[in-house]
């Protein structure tokens, strides 16, 4: 598996295109849908899903977009279904960087545990804090996981927002990111990758 990652929306969020040179995964679409369109378009791709990691409007904004464009059905955890409806909920009404944001309901609910989506099976970690909603996306064969807005190159996720968990946040990297093995890449929501055991050796907030 190719991981492609693209800095797409208001805030640079990191969006990421899993392939294996025919069909793609799309992770957090946050914006700039033409942009991303092309890449797909350019690379012969053949999109089949759209993974949300939470649903804060600077992971969503081409969602509907980008869904629409391609037929994808898209996935995302229960606890933040409405948020796609709701720009309050989702933040692009509270922030105000973005004309408020809504999309069409997600077509899945995700769930801890594991996931097959065409010929790829991954694992799902629930791993709440800076959103009640908010997953990981291991892809333990391939050394990876796609962490969205929990853990960041010597950093964390902000928990100051609306739903946001201090608590809920530190267990869901110790006990559940921080248990993959140190080579593990860390695909953040915005930055630069890192890798678990960086951050369990560097993190200032562990």
């Amino acid at each position: 598996m190719e991981v492609k990652q693209l800095s797409l929306g208001p805030l640079g969020t990191n969006c990421y295109i899993l392939h294996d040179k025919k069909q793609a995964m799309i992770v957090d679409p946050g914006g700039d849908a033409e942009r991303l369109k092309s890449y797909i378009r350019e690379e012969g791709l053949k999109p089949i899903a759209i993974l949300l990691t939470h649903a804060h409007f600077d992971h969503i904004g081409a969602v509907e977009d980008i869904s629409k464009e391609h037929n994808l059905e898209v996935y995302l955890h229960r606890e933040e279904h409405q948020w796609l409806k709701d720009p309050m909920l989702n933040g692009s009404k509270l922030f105000g960087v973005t004309a408020p944001i809504t999309t069409s309901e997600a077509d899945h609910e995700l769930n801890e545990g594991s996931l097959t989506i065409a010929n790829w099976t991954f694992e799902v970690f629930h791993t709440p804090g800076h959103s009640p909603g908010s997953v990981s996306f291991v892809f333990e064969n391939d050394g990876f996981v796609i962490a969205g807005d929990t853990l960041f190159q010597g950093g964390i996720g902000r928990t100051d927002l609306p739903n946001g968990n201090h608590n809920q946040l530190i267990n869901s990297i110790t006990q559940k990111l921080f248990t993959l093995d140190d080579e593990t890449i860390v695909y953040p929501g915005h930055g630069p990758e890192t890798t678990v055991g960086f951050e369990k050796q560097n993190n200032p907030f562990f």
